[in-house]
């Protein structure tokens, strides 16, 4: 008898067996994309359709990443936003100011033996140097005074006075007093030895004069007056040697100071001393030669002694009885312009100062170096220099 076999239908695959038997049947990811009228087993939980979809995005291959991608992205987002807790949203203008670094202030006992000793040390310390400074008086100013005129080895005297007023502490103003004209060889001298210097000329004849430097000394004596300048004027020849210790002690003068100065006589054979014995800084007494000892009133060299300048300009601060200004004389004879002029400026010794106290040291030396013989250089520069060649040892 003949039989005919059916194949199963799609909803027989999906049917299970009872009593343990086993048979075919469709995975759930095909029954959920199958069309018609398939009804979902009894047995399925969200769970399950949770793995079905998980598992039907595995298959899918690329999008795999990125949909986990996403997926964590989303929880985040969503745990981000969730309030967990609360906010404090108030914000005040003093919780933006910056910390306040300043240490806490700290009273302390005033009867503290440590602090009170350093505040007192500290005090004391600054009252102290108050008084130094108050005490200390700017130095006076000295005005020297230095005739020259062409002669040999005259750059070299002026060079010579020039380097030795450069060391000597400021302020101090050098007055050069040239004939007739200012030279330029002079001018240069005085430029290079970075002394503040002032360039005087002497218009007077001094041909009938034995002693030149005289109108020059007035010339300077004259232009001290005329600007009032302030100071101790010492008349410095160029030819002298002076020291350093000599210009300090000259600021110490209050009026008038004189000291002894050794002289070398012009026969070069003997140095005598001309100048005051003093008693301390009282002159007493005179040191001078057999010759003069009676016919000057004072013995003094040139360059022995120094005065306050305010004597020439402001007659009424020192009592002077005559008004006439103060000159050295070139109508007395040589070697009587020292007393002469000495006179104008004080009545006696007890208007001098004795400088060094006690007068005992030799602060400088007038040498008497006659050179007329030679034969001065127009521009200080020998017109033939020697042309000598030395060979090589």
């Amino acid at each position: 008898m003949a039989s005919i076999r059916r194949t199963l239908s799609p909803a027989f695959h999906s049917r299970s067996y009872q009593n343990g038997a086993g048979g075919f049947s469709s995975s759930p990811s095909n029954k959920l994309f199958h069309s018609g009228n398939t009804r979902h087993p009894p047995s399925s939980t969200p769970s399950t359709l949770l793995f079905s979809a998980v598992n039907l995005f595995h298959r899918r291959g690329w999008r795999r990443s990125f949909c986990r991608c996403l997926f964590f992205f989303l929880i985040g987002l969503l745990l981000g936003i969730a309030p967990f807790g609360q906010m404090d949203t108030d914000i005040r203008a003093e919780d933006l100011a910056p910390p306040d670094l300043r240490p806490p202030h700290v009273d302390l006992p005033l009867e503290d033996p440590i602090i009170s000793y350093v505040a007192l040390a500290v005090n004391t310390r600054l009252e102290e140097r108050k008084d130094v400074a108050d005490s200390i008086e700017p130095l006076k100013q000295l005005i020297v005074v230095t005739p020259t005129y062409n002669r040999g080895f005259q750059a070299y005297f002026l060079n010579r006075l020039g380097q030795v007023l450069r060391l000597v502490k400021p302020p101090l103003v050098w007055i050069v007093v040239e004939e007739k004209t200012v030279s330029l060889e002079t001018a240069e001298i005085l430029r290079k030895t970075g002394v503040m210097y002032r360039h005087v000329v002497s218009t007077r004849n001094s041909t009938n004069v034995k002693d030149r430097g005289v109108h020059q000394r007035n010339a300077a004596l004259e232009h001290i007056e005329r600007n009032k300048l302030d100071g101790i004027v010492f008349f410095a020849d160029d030819d002298n040697a002076y020291t350093l210790e000599l210009f300090e002690s000259l600021r110490t003068i209050s009026r008038f100071g004189t000291w002894p100065v050794a002289m070398l006589e012009r026969s070069k054979n003997k140095a005598i001393l001309e100048g005051p014995v003093c008693n301390a800084s009282q002159v007493i007494g005179w040191h001078t030669n057999e010759k003069s000892k009676r016919l000057r009133r004072f013995h003094v060299d040139m360059s022995g002694f120094a005065f306050n300048s305010t004597i020439l300009w402001d007659p009424k601060r020192w009592g002077r009885r005559f008004i006439n200004p103060i000159r050295q004389l070139d109508t007395v004879k040589e070697g009587f312009q020292e007393t002469t002029f000495i006179e104008q400026i004080v009545e006696d010794e007890s208007q001098m100062e004795g400088i060094p106290p006690g007068c005992w040291r030799i602060l400088n030396w007038h040498l008497h170096l006659d050179i007329n013989n030679l034969v001065y250089p127009k521009g200080w520069l020998l017109e033939k220099n020697l042309e000598v060649s030395l060979p090589i040892k």
